[in-house]
């Protein structure tokens, strides 16, 4: 936990400008022999792909600061091809469709069929289906999603998809981390929407997002701001912040299930009156093995529970550690181990949770050393070491009697 009057606020900004610029400096050196192209317009940026597919792929495209209005999808089809703007600013490189709509031309803006695909440092924005596709039915592995902004798609926003007549194919190990997901209308389009959206992914890392306002207008509830189903395995989501989405994460649906998964340190906030559809924080439908512990949950709508477990074949469970203000539920038959859960938590308690700010503000006795010892549980949201005292706090954040470190950013927005 963490103070906003920190004195070490330039500190903690100056960490994650170094990270991201380090970052940078790792995927250029994974293609080091190959010459990186500067583009400045979507014309540019459409021919670069293109020589970038008939030369066999590992190249690295850089856009200047600008708008890329395309007037059709970005294929990329050769491998180890990586995309980013120059500046590293995101708010200032823009690749964006012609809608948000479903008579959009462009449906997809961009769509990796190959691995090794990277994409960083810039906006994508507007599109009838979805702002990136990773194809998972052509083995489309270790893709990696850094400092972007997704906003506004009339569907899911980062889409892996896979050919469910062929589950031996996935997309793997790919990471989606410091990015923000959000509809800029503070509610989507459709129903059919969601943040990221796994079908067969294996050991995926979603890790330091931010998303906003996935929010059904009408029919039914939206999709999770973070879903892994359809035969996905092994995710790894922490350090998520999800305000105002009708579902958070998710693992599994209806006879689609997950295997195992993490899902830790993670904050989830709603208010009272973002939607009509508002609905469970954590669910896990189908989903063996998966461990939820150690996540921050505070709900201001009418939906009754916080987080639920379901079907006999979500069993071996482990759902430990969790601070809510509404119950955890097992349905249907789901089996699993669950104590150490707090969920009679107060808005008071709270640093500002309209804002997702779901640190502690004081020392608290419902969760100071009340939860237990969990195998690889060694941070907590902001990354500072558990446990700070004899045994681990409950919920996301670890309180410190003296303050090290800041909340993450909320926006994440690098100037």
């Amino acid at each position: 936990m963490t103070p906003h009057t920190s004195p070490r606020q330039t500190w903690k900004a100056l960490q994650l400008r170094f990270v991201l610029i380090a970052a940078s400096l790792c995927c250029a050196h994974n293609t080091a022999l190959a010459a990186a192209i500067t583009v400045s317009t979507a014309t540019e940026l459409q021919n670069a792909i293109a020589t970038a597919n008939s030369s066999g792929g590992n190249a690295t495209i850089l856009l200047r600061d600008g708008t890329y209005t395309l007037s059709d999808t970005l294929y990329v089809n050769a491998p180890n091809v990586i995309i980013a703007g120059q500046s590293g600013n995101r708010e200032k490189v823009i690749i964006q469709g012609d809608a948000m709509s479903s008579t959009a031309k462009v449906k997809n803006l961009v769509r990796a069929a190959a691995s090794g695909f990277q994409i960083s440092n810039l906006t994508l924005q507007k599109s009838g289906w979805h702002l990136l596709q990773i194809v998972g039915e052509l083995n489309a592995d270790n893709a990696v999603v850094r400092n972007v902004i997704f906003r506004d798609a009339y569907e899911q926003m980062l889409k892996v998809t896979i050919d469910q007549s062929n589950y031996s194919i996935t997309s793997d190990n790919g990471l989606v981390e410091n990015s923000l997901f959000e509809y800029t209308a503070g509610i989507g389009p459709q129903y059919y929407i969601g943040g990221i959206d796994v079908h067969g992914g294996k050991s995926w890392t979603v890790r330091r997002n931010t998303f906003r306002h996935i929010i059904s207008p009408s029919q039914t509830v939206a999709e999770f701001a973070i879903h892994f189903w359809n035969q996905s395995a092994d995710a790894l989501v922490e350090k998520n912040l999800i305000i105002d989405c009708d579902r958070a994460i998710g693992f599994g649906l209806d006879s689609r299930g997950n295997t195992r998964g993490i899902i830790r340190n993670n904050m989830i906030y709603h208010s009272a009156n973002a939607g009509i559809f508002a609905d469970v924080g954590i669910y896990l439908e189908q989903s063996p093995g998966t461990q939820v512990y150690n996540n921050t949950i505070f709900q201001e709508h009418a939906y009754p529970r916080a987080i639920e477990y379901r079907f006999p074949e979500t069993t071996n469970v482990l759902i430990v550690n969790n601070l809510a203000n509404k119950p955890i539920l097992a349905r249907d038959g789901a089996t699993g181990t669950v104590g150490s859960n707090f969920v009679s938590a107060v808005r008071s308690w709270f640093a500002n949770p309209t804002a997702g700010d779901l640190h502690i503000l004081a020392p608290n006795t419902n969760v100071i050393e009340k939860g237990r010892a969990v195998a690889g549980l060694v941070d907590d949201f902001d990354g500072d070491a558990r446990p700070q005292g004899p045994a681990v706090d409950i919920g996301a954040d670890e309180w410190m009697s003296v303050q090290t470190t800041l909340p993450c950013p909320t926006n994440l927005r690098i100037q």
